[in-house]
């Protein structure tokens, strides 16, 4: 394992380079702050460019919406990071994986758009491979577009569409948003209806046939009555892995995005907004390639090396060792078809000195996609896919006080329907017998026959049912000056139901009991259901003083939950007793200070969380399956995560702006006696490892990030635009096992564009994300049948292009 060490090296370099980096950009700020004798407020859309800017106002302050109110970002006493629509279209992020490079304390795993995970702070969900979404999981961080919960992560896939910013929120949420968040929330606004005539359009093109265009259209309908917003982005680009079997490009990227409102405003006291929108991914996509063996306790035989050594009809070599030469040799189709769309209808209705607000909603999500299961060029595992659909509709009734009284309060009530219906099939080939149960198998010893798992096939259909009912509310109260003093209470009763199906057939007919048992093995004939009823009181209570007009300091404390599970990707033999799994319990400390320095000009905020969860819910492995990613939920008894996060923001001038943060977790399994197994740990029969005390997975140590935004006027009103920003992490456990061989090793990317914006409203800007076109891997799987075969994605290589942009 001498790469590992060789890893814990390169992280040490990593980390003293980024200390130097962020601190050097932190000391530059304040120096330059300092500097300014007289300094002159920045326009509106400059600082508009800082890494938290969302709604600027002209006093330079942020505007959010994060306690379902528009206040300064600076006031609200809990940790969040903003990300305004003009930086999000400077650096070029177009959705979330990308958004993890501007926000640290936000990471993104996604093998393919059904599995997708991000977690805030290490908590939320834990899939991190292909195979181990679960319908009946519900993610710790709540994803919201315009006020609307998304009851699905795949969502969070689709590219970004109009959006005017985005917060990203940490910690326990259940008191201000609708859908109980436990772990925190990306709160994504898009772009309202104006009742001024705007329009933009933007084109970009650059290797890889990269191509994307976005439009966008808003004005008046009837008067000063309705207005209409138009938007839409078409995204397509080659894939960056070859098939040397076929000579097709795997891994693109085709999406689409329309989306419409109506915004109706009948007088001064009322509003209507509402909203239709589609997305559609269509891409050949996804698929890994070789990233490295470990080795197995198994017998030598029943180890990688040997098996692709005697592979009937010659042995198997990969078409590289080396994963970024991104090479693949995979003997099945894969291809990925998703859509997502939905309506809403916002009102908000002025009462005095509180605001109604009712949030309506209905949404769809539909799945297919074909995988080669086994990532080979060996026709083991030929299909799998789980056509699923998802419906949803949620109800929100919102009252929220007015002014900036000694009293301020958000109440309201929340119903959430969901249902989704899948329907898993997979289909395993010639050599999957010799590949995943050998020789022999039973006791006394029966020969396999080659043939056994040919066309051995299953399908099914899995139903999951959930009805969530909330009634919360926050209050705030200053008894004195500075003083406020916050409490809030959230009940939640949720009913789940859920039905899980699998038949098989296909394969070798027989009637020996130890072949039909090892058949079985792969996978299994199974049929259960199971409810969850229940209701969960959670809450939050937070102190925070405003020391003066620049400085706020709070200490809070805040307990979140979610309810039981039901597994719906089925269970092993050994797990039969975890139909559903128990609810998962979340508290959560913190303490921070929001600065706000030298006329505006320098914002810093800096806070220190504690967070332990009893019950976590995750998916683990069964290791001792023949199939080996045969996942399920389950309860890890005790998780902790600790660590800080500080954020800096200069305005040097009011055409050159610098960023920086850092994000530093230590996030581990307290308890977690009955784990699944590494694969370094992995003999015939191995049932569960002792984890305790190992590392949360998908979570580096630090992470920080540095930017900058610079206009130099070059005459006639036109200007020279810079953009850069870099991201470091350090390494982390690509999978929940914490093997050593799925380690992550850390990596810092940068990306930068150089753009000449005109008086009239163009601009043309050359990009590159990738700059200096650094390789890592950005998710592991470990192969099916516990070979030791660890296959990898690895990174985009340097992408680069052109843009276009006109605004009228």
């Amino acid at each position: 394992m001498e790469y590992i060490e060789h890893d814990k090296a390169g992280i040490s370099g990593l980390m003293r380079i980024s200390f130097l980096l962020s601190s050097a950009a932190f000391l530059t700020m304040l120096n330059a702050a300092q500097a300014q004798a007289a300094p002159a407020k920045p326009a509106a859309a400059d600082a508009a460019a800082a890494s938290e800017a969302g709604t600027v106002e002209d006093t330079g302050e942020v505007i959010v919406t994060a306690r379902r109110r528009p206040e300064n970002a600076q006031k609200i006493p809990g940790s969040l990071s903003v990300v305004g629509g003009d930086l999000l279209d400077r650096s070029y992020t177009v959705n979330t994986q990308q958004l993890t490079q501007l926000v640290p304390a936000l990471n993104y795993s996604s093998a393919n758009p059904r599995n997708t995970a991000f977690t805030i702070r290490g908590l939320g969900s834990s899939v991190v491979a292909v195979s181990q979404a679960n319908d009946g999981l519900e993610s710790g961080v709540g994803f919201y577009v315009d006020q609307v919960y998304h009851g699905r992560p795949a969502t969070a896939a689709f590219d970004f569409s109009d959006v005017q910013q985005i917060e990203v929120l940490r910690g326990p949420q259940g008191t201000l948003f609708g859908k109980n968040s436990t772990a925190g929330a990306i709160n994504i606004t898009t772009r309202a209806p104006s009742f001024t005539r705007e329009a933009t359009e933007e084109f970009s093109y650059g290797n890889y046939n990269f191509v994307q265009a976005k439009a966008s259209a808003t004005g008046a309908l009837i008067g000063d009555t309705v207005a209409f917003r138009l938007s839409g982005v078409v995204t397509r680009r080659d894939g960056v892995i070859t098939n040397v079997r076929t000579g097709d490009k795997p891994n693109d990227i085709g999406n689409q995005a329309v989306r419409g409102q109506l915004l109706f405003t009948p007088n001064a006291d009322f509003s209507l907004r509402v909203t239709a929108d589609f997305t559609n991914f269509e891409s050949q996509c996804c698929t890994q390639v070789y990233l490295r063996v470990a080795p197995t306790l198994k017998s030598a035989a029943r180890q990688y090396a040997a098996l692709a050594a005697n592979v009937p009809g010659g042995p198997y070599t990969p078409p590289s060792l080396n994963p970024y030469d991104r090479l693949t040799d995979i003997d099945a189709a894969v291809g990925a078809n998703t859509n997502e769309g939905g309506v809403s209808a916002i009102a908000d209705w002025t009462l005095g000195g509180a605001t109604l607000t009712s949030v309506s909603a209905w949404r769809f999500w539909n799945w297919d996609a074909a995988n080669d299961r086994d990532y080979t060029g060996l026709p083991i595992q030929i299909t799998q896919h789980i056509p699923s659909r998802q419906d949803q509709f949620s109800q929100e009734l919102r009252l929220a006080s007015n002014g900036d009284g000694p009293f301020s309060y958000v109440g309201g009530l929340y119903f959430f329907r969901q249902r989704i219906i899948g329907r898993p099939i997979s289909v395993y080939g010639p050599l999957a017998a010799y590949w995943l149960i050998g020789p022999t198998t039973g006791t006394p010893a029966v020969a396999v026959p080659s043939n056994l798992l040919d066309g051995f096939s299953s399908d099914g259909r899995t139903d999951f049912q959930s009805n969530s009912y909330a009634a919360f509310g926050e209050v705030n109260w200053r008894p004195l000056a500075g003083l406020t003093l916050t409490g809030g209470l959230r009940y939640t009763y949720e009913d789940k139901r859920g039905s899980y199906s699998l038949f098989t057939f296909g394969g070798l007919s027989t009637t020996n009991a130890a072949l039909n048992a090892a058949k079985q093995g792969i996978l299994r004939d199974q049929s259960y259901s199971g409810a969850v009823r229940g209701g969960a009181l959670t809450g939050r209570a937070n102190i925070s003083y405003q020391f003066s007009d620049e400085v706020l300091g709070y200490v809070s404390y805040a307990r979140g939950a979610k309810s039981g599970g039901i597994n719906m990707s089925g269970l092993p033999p050994t797990a039969l007793d975890k139909i559903v799994i128990k609810p998962e319990e979340n508290t959560a400390y913190e303490a921070g200070i929001k600065t706000q320095l030298f006329d505006k000009r320098l914002t810093f905020n800096i806070d220190g969380f504690y967070t332990k969860v009893t019950d976590f819910q995750a998916n683990v492995t069964d290791t001792g399956a023949a199939a080996a990613l045969r996942t399920y939920l389950a309860n890890i008894p005790e998780v902790r995560v600790l660590g800080f996060e500080a954020d800096a923001n200069a305005q040097i001038t009011s055409t050159f702006s610098l960023r920086a943060s850092v994000a530093y977790a230590d996030g581990k399994y307290v308890s977690y006696p009955t784990g699944s197994c590494p694969i370094e740990r992995i003999a015939n029969g191995t049932t569960v490892c002792n984890l305790s005390g190992m590392g949360l997975s998908g979570l580096p140590k630090w992470a920080i990030t540095v930017g900058t935004d610079y206009a130099q006027p070059v005459g006639n009103g036109a200007a020279l635009l810079f953009h850069a920003d870099m991201v470091a992490r350090t390494s982390m456990y690509g999978d929940p096992t914490d093997s050593a061989y799925t380690v992550i090793p850390a990596y810092t990317l940068v990306n930068a564009s150089l753009g000449l914006r005109l008086r009239d409203g163009l601009e043309v800007a050359v990009f590159a994300r990738n700059l200096f076109d650094r390789d890592y891997i950005q998710n592991v799987t470990i192969q099916s049948g516990n070979s030791g075969l660890i296959l990898g994605t690895p990174s985009d290589p340097r992408t680069f292009g052109i843009t276009l942009r006109a605004r009228q």
